[in-house]
Order: C-alpha cells, then structure tokens, then sequence
C-alpha cells in the first residue's frame, strides 16, 4: 500500500543513504560502549540532524551495536573490535541533512587507517538513472 496517490509519485530522491566501512580502527575505541554512545551523539549533531532517541548494546566478549533514531532517519554503529572493523549506516531524508560529514566525522573519531563510503540516493528516481544505479550495483528489481 501506499500513502500518496499514484499520480504524485515523485521523481526526486527522497533520502541519502550512506554506507561506510571503517578498517583498521584500534581495539579500545570499538569496545568501548560509553564513547561509541558519544560518538554517535557528535555524528547526528555534525549530521545536522535532529536526535530522538538512542539504544546500545555492548557484547560479550566484545563488539557494541548503537543505533540513534533521528527525525530524519537513522544511523548506526556495529563494531568488531577483534578485526578492528566498524560497519556504518547511516539514512537521512530531507534536504537539509548533512550525512556525508557525519561520516568524515567518523572516520576521524575511530581512527580509520582505511575507508569505504558509498552514498545512495533513496526514493523514486527517473526511470534512466534507476536503471544505471541498478546497472551499476548488479541488482535486479521487481515490480510488485
């Protein structure tokens, strides 16, 4: 189901998606539950977003999982410190969201020696965009 009439259906994104992967982060930084919490805090302000609500969990033996619920959307933070790999997601909708210095943020706050960041756009997308974005993921979609 839908919640817009089907001739409203708009042809802009509606979000960003950024996915980032951080390597090589040192161990003390991921398993620690109090300055990840901290972290993500800072992330949603450099994100220029709007912080809701927080949750967290710390793993044993280690490994912490934090997610910030933002008005915008979500970011969140998995960590492996046995590998010293953080996984990063973070989704915001609107246009004044900065979710790419929120990632910078990031990289720098763990102290990535290497990163990924892949950016996605969210939402409907002229048919010929949609279909290099699927062209270039190797994704198939299906229509319902």
């Amino acid at each position: 189901m839908q919640s817009y009439p089907v001739g409203d259906t708009p042809l802009v994104p509606v979000g960003s998606h950024c996915i980032l992967e951080l390597y090589d982060c040192p161990t003390h930084l991921l398993n620690n539950p109090v300055f990840i919490r901290q972290a993500l805090q800072e992330a949603a302000k450099v994100a220029k977003s709007t912080l809701l609500n927080e949750v967290s969990h710390h793993f044993e033996p280690y490994g912490v999982t934090a997610l910030a619920l933002l008005a915008e959307s979500h970011i969140s933070i998995h960590t492996w410190p046995e590998y010293g790999y953080i996984a990063v997601d973070i989704f915001t909708c609107g246009e004044h969201a900065e979710p790419e210095n929120a990632c910078k943020y990031l990289v720098q706050t763990f102290q990535a020696s290497k990163h990924v960041l892949m950016k996605l756009p969210r939402g409907k997308l002229p048919p010929q965009v949609q279909k290099k974005l699927e062209e270039s993921l190797s994704l198939a979609t299906s229509e319902r």
